[in-house]
């Protein structure tokens, strides 16, 4: 019977070219955009290389520090003190690193030796459990160790693209140097390079953040614990979000006390699920819905616009079809029968349109992935020239997006043809077999 009626469809398709090609197109349309809206999205949330701990990753970007009268208050990263005494190593975390906010990762430059001009790259100021938080994969050698972090060495690691610009190859490159601020930096690993997109663990250069001058002090001498890192923990087995904010907002409390004539710290809810950063959350006082909100009316209009248009276009080909309905009702065949018809035939139209609009979604998000990923963006900026911001495959070809594009598909298909066809076969006999007349 599916095959009968896929049959009739494929001739009426070809009979009718015009309604088909618009029908096709509209549907292809909607799909791709909703496609590109989930793709995006996907980008920000799904576990994909190198962040496979997102579902368990929880930021603590940083600190409210208030005086005692009130009248002074600073909100600011944290200062090498307060990792050292109380924020880096919470038992509630499996991993947790901390990440340098310095000048110098937006201001250094790399002085190639083949002097083709000096060039700004990527920069991570960080240490070496980032590599547990964010685990890259290790073409040659290691991540630097706890040792050269302590020592102010200047050893780096470097991805596989840089390492093509900077010396032509991706082997041998371990102990070689380069000068970055003209200084010299001595290769100890090369990491398979991630996508730009992935903008928590993407760099091209990862250095001991010990090597910037000042780390170690406090943004302002009033607040020690104030300075410039930020913090990202893995969570424990079985622990959650909310045990390492109770956790965290213990041993404030606890400083709280012991220093109530110096300062008041506030972790403002924090921390918060990277999930939620990604969704535009600056502190722990985010609203779920409110984030999602957008994302749900952005998906409902999408669906319901190019349904309503196709539903229109369905209506008016019904009409044109009711003596056939008629001729078909009189020979015994009833409204479900004749319903279920007309549902497979515009299924292989929307399915037809579905193949269109994944194929132009994949080819925008391809062409334009230097400015589709910052549409949902408060703040979008330029992408640096010279990195790597591919779509990852196993992002866009993920079993998800097939899966939803396939039920958008099928939604779209129930909410275009379902009403009009059903009203259009509720009417009698008699009057569908004088619609000819």
């Amino acid at each position: 019977m599916l095959k009968l009626y896929f049959k009739q469809a494929w001739t009426l398709l070809r009979q009718n070219p015009l309604f088909s090609v618009l029908y096709i197109v509209g549907t292809g349309l909607a799909i791709a955009m909703t496609t590109i809206v989930a793709v995006i999205y996907y980008v920000k949330l799904a576990p994909v290389y190198p962040e496979p701990y997102r579902n368990n990753t929880v930021v603590l970007p940083s600190l409210k520090c208030l005086s005692p009268d009130g009248k002074q208050q600073w909100t600011h990263a944290f200062s090498l003190r307060a990792l050292e005494e109380w924020a880096k190593n919470p038992k509630h975390a499996r991993f947790s690193t901390a990440t340098c906010l310095s000048e110098m990762s937006e201001t250094c430059y790399i002085q190639p030796a083949d002097r083709s001009g000096d060039f700004h790259p990527v920069t991570k100021l960080t240490d070496p459990d980032f590599f547990r938080v964010y685990p890259l994969r290790f073409i040659e050698g290691h991540p630097f160790t706890e040792a050269d972090l302590q020592g102010g060495l200047h050893k780096a690691v470097i991805t596989d693209d840089l390492s093509r610009r900077l010396y032509g190859t991706v082997e041998g490159v371990v102990g070689r140097t380069f000068s970055l601020d003209y200084e010299q930096y001595t290769v100890c690993g090369m990491v398979r390079s991630g996508s730009y997109l992935m903008t928590a663990s993407y760099a091209q250069v990862y250095l001991p953040y010990s090597v910037v001058p000042g780390y170690d002090r406090p943004a302002t001498p009033v607040f020690p614990y104030l300075g410039s890192f930020s913090l990202t923990y893995v969570l424990a087995d079985g622990s959650t979000t909310d045990d390492l904010r109770a956790e965290l907002d213990d041993v404030t409390n606890r400083l709280n006390q012991e220093h109530k004539a110096e300062f008041k710290l506030d972790l403002q809810g924090m921390p918060i699920p990277a999930w939620a950063v990604a969704l535009g959350a600056y502190n722990g006082n985010y609203n779920t819905w409110q984030m999602l909100r957008f994302f749900l009316l952005l998906m409902m209009v999408l669906l319901l616009v190019p349904a309503l248009n196709l539903s229109g276009m369905i209506s008016s080909r019904m009409e044109s079809r009711l003596a056939e309905m008629g001729v078909r009702k009189s020979f015994g065949a009833g409204r479900w029968q004749l319903l279920g018809q007309v549902m497979w035939e515009n299924l292989l139209l929307t399915l037809l349109g579905g193949v269109l609009g994944l194929v132009t979604a994949w080819a925008v998000v391809y062409a334009g992935r230097s400015w589709v990923f910052s549409l949902m963006e408060d703040y979008g900026g330029a992408v640096p020239v010279g990195v790597n911001n591919y779509v990852p495959g196993e992002v866009v070809f993920a079993p998800a997006v097939f899966l939803s594009a396939l039920l958008l598909c099928v939604l779209l298909n129930l909410l275009s043809a379902l009403v009009p066809a059903w009203m259009s076969l509720r009417k009698p006999i008699v009057q569908s077999l004088y619609e000819r007349r």
